[in-house]
């Protein structure tokens, strides 16, 4: 497991990649502005951290709400397709132990719980795709319910057709396409 702390120049770095994001998407939060969201970052260390995992395993995240009840500002991945570094892996560890042969590297729960984020609901998944059109070629595992996963189960998401589909699979299934996309809140 990787440390939770990253390098005053990584720090710098992510800060200013994120900037330049959030300034080219002003349409996905007009009411937000950069200093608000930065000054609330450097308060919280821990989660600069896992921006820096979100961005560095291909998510590009970017604040795509605020939540004025809890003072907090939303952030996804807003890669135009599923994060790169967070494909071919199965749905949780459950799924991953149930395989006999080719197991996947990772599952899409743990990754993400190592990394300090939530995947997408389904909710959140399409909320999302409100703000363009994501996983034209790919797909993304999305939290699932109890009962559907309690029969070996687990939902997928992705955007075909100009209409978002979702999907089930077996939790321990994998392809090079999909992978997850992550939320995060600061």
């Amino acid at each position: 497991m990787r440390s939770n702390k990253i390098t005053y120049e990584q720090r710098e770095q992510l800060l200013l990649i994120l900037e330049e994001r959030f300034n080219q998407h002003m349409n996905w939060h007009e009411n937000l502005n950069w200093d608000s969201v930065q000054s609330k970052l450097i308060q919280h260390e821990e989660k600069l951290w896992s921006l820096y995992e979100m961005e560095r395993t291909g998510g590009e995240p970017d604040v795509v709400d605020f939540d004025k009840e809890t003072n907090e500002y939303i952030f996804m991945d807003c890669s135009a397709e599923t994060p790169k570094g967070r494909r071919s892996i199965c749905y949780d560890r459950e799924a991953l132990e149930s395989r006999k042969k080719h197991k996947p590297e990772n599952s899409a729960i743990d990754m993400a719980n190592e990394m300090g984020i939530e995947l997408l609901t389904e909710e959140e998944y399409r909320s999302l795709q409100t703000l363009g059109e994501f996983d034209l070629k790919t797909s993304s595992w999305i939290q699932t319910p109890a009962e559907i996963r309690e029969l070996g189960g687990a939902l997928f998401c992705d955007r075909r057709y100009n209409q978002v589909f979702v999907y089930h699979n077996g939790a321990e299934s994998y392809y090079g396409v999909r992978g997850f996309r992550g939320s995060l809140k600061i």
